[in-house]
């Protein structure tokens, strides 16, 4: 590792040897593309950053959205059982259970789908985080 680690420091040595004997003019070029590639870096590196506040905002409000749908869907199923509960009386305790399931799964849907949108969004950032790697 030692070794290694000493052939990179050749190896930056030698270029620093070699921009120090390049005329001036080329030496202004490079510092200037080297300037140029940063800025562009930094630019990337800003809209990344944007894109993934922008990202994480809407998948906090996507999982808000799904607490209260959920929320709702419990709210309704227990309606619904109390009024099912009282146009059959007490005297069956077994309460239908078709409707509950559906609501059930609608809200087992809703949840599939709040994920998969996550794991799109989650790919989507990963994306953008390689190509402004890569740029």
């Amino acid at each position: 590792e030692v070794q290694k680690l000493n052939q990179q420091l050749e190896e930056k040595n030698g270029e620093i040897q070699q921009m120090i004997n390049q005329p001036p003019y080329e030496k202004e070029r490079e510092i200037l593309r080297l300037q140029k590639s940063l800025a562009e870096r930094a630019k990337a590196q800003a809209t990344s950053d944007t894109l993934c506040r922008s990202l994480t905002d809407e998948t906090h409000q996507l999982q808000r959205k799904l607490a209260s749908t959920a929320e709702m869907c419990q709210h309704l199923a227990k309606c619904l059982e109390d009024k099912q509960r009282k146009e059959k009386g007490n005297s069956d305790d077994q309460i239908p259970t078709e409707r509950p399931n559906q609501v059930f799964l609608l809200l087992l849907y809703n949840e599939t789908s709040l994920q998969a949108l996550i794991c799109n969004l989650q790919d989507e950032n990963r994306m953008l985080k390689q190509k402004v790697s890569h740029v």
